[in-house]
């Protein structure tokens, strides 16, 4: 099953420009069924009860819009996750995003 987010209300922008997601060896990650690799941007996310920042996984292209940047993040998915490695146990929630777009040209369209 797959949980979107609706971004209803939500003004978006860069806040950290795009990266490469790495491994813990520091290699670039990639996708598994395709190999394109895989790209992390900051983004703030806010509404009339506040903000946030979060952190987006895209494939494919390196997406390029600059900090403060208006984006829309195409089927924004979340990702609940949870490991246990040495005893330790850690989860969280992860974001991917089908590609950013720039909220004027998804206006335009």
């Amino acid at each position: 099953m797959k949980l979107y987010v609706d971004l209803t209300s939500k003004v978006i922008r860069v806040s950290r420009e795009s990266d490469e997601k790495r491994d813990e060896n520091g290699k670039q990650k990639v996708e598994r069924n395709t190999g394109r690799p895989m790209w992390t941007t900051q983004l703030f996310v806010q509404d009339t009860d506040g903000g946030e920042v979060i952190t987006v996984t895209t494939v494919g292209e390196r997406p390029t819009m600059k900090i403060d940047t208006v984006v829309v993040p195409v089927g924004l998915e979340v990702i609940p996750w949870c490991q246990t490695k040495n005893g330790q146990h850690r989860s969280g929630i992860a974001y991917r995003a089908t590609e950013l777009k720039p909220a004027a040209a998804v206006k335009a369209a």
